[in-house]
């Protein structure tokens, strides 16, 4: 079953019971993805290494590189 007949056969069960819709699909995958992020960092913190931006680093570095 795909994540989509999913969805679509949870909506059902929710107005059959009067209950509230889910959320849709892919509704909240940055909340995720920032949520895994900040979870990194905080675990690095936890071992003892700086807690690092690194594509953020790469774009700084990029953007003062001398031309």
């Amino acid at each position: 079953m795909s994540i989509t007949q999913q969805y679509l056969l949870d909506t059902y069960r929710a107005r059959q019971h009067d209950e509230a819709a889910p959320p849709a699909p892919g509704t909240h995958d940055w909340q995720v993805v920032r949520e895994w992020r900040d979870e990194r960092q905080f675990r690095a913190v936890l071992v003892g290494r700086p807690a690092r931006h690194r594509f953020r680093d790469v774009l700084n570095r990029w953007r003062r590189r001398p031309t």
